[in-house]
């Protein structure tokens, strides 16, 4: 899978998406220091140990490059997707997922939107999206551009559990 780049000074609003989301009781934010291990088991569970790696990464660089979706109810707050930059290589968007039953409201293009916002309000004019799989998504939503030549790019030789 290619690479993709993102001009990070034509990002859309993620505020739509919000306002979208916080009328499902559901709120984007960073996570604090007390959710790192029920954020980074929530994501090894759902998505696999490489991407938990990532993310534990993520969430220990200073500011955290890690924002993660949370239905917020009576029962408590419940983790329902997350989006990492800065994770693996610098300048690079993902890893990122939504749990399966919760696709399709806008949770992942806020996600999204709201990493490549901070990567623009931390210096970044462009931002690459590793191996990126739902292309068409991504192309809707932030304008990425494949990156001709880029498969497997800073992944190759990867060990894989």
């Amino acid at each position: 899978m290619s690479d993709y780049l993102v001009k990070l000074w034509e990002l859309p609003s993620p505020e739509p998406y919000y306002a979208s989301l916080r009328e499902k009781n559901i709120v984007i934010r960073k996570p604090i220091g007390p959710e790192n291990y029920t954020v980074i088991g929530w994501i090894r569970e759902h998505f696999g140990a490489g991407w938990a790696g990532e993310a534990e990464n993520a969430f220990f660089r200073d500011p955290k490059g890690i924002y993660v979706a949370v239905r917020e109810g009576d029962a408590g707050p419940e983790m329902l997707g997350f989006a990492c930059y800065d994770a693996t290589v610098k300048g690079f968007f993902g890893p990122t997922g939504v749990a399966q039953d919760e696709r399709h409201q806008g949770i992942g293009a806020a996600l999204l939107l709201a990493c490549l916002s901070a990567m623009r309000e931390e210096g970044y004019g462009y931002a690459v999206i590793g191996s990126v799989g739902p292309a068409d998504f991504y192309k809707k939503i932030c304008g990425a551009v494949e990156i001709e030549g880029s498969s497997p790019g800073v992944y190759r030789g990867m060990l894989r559990g």
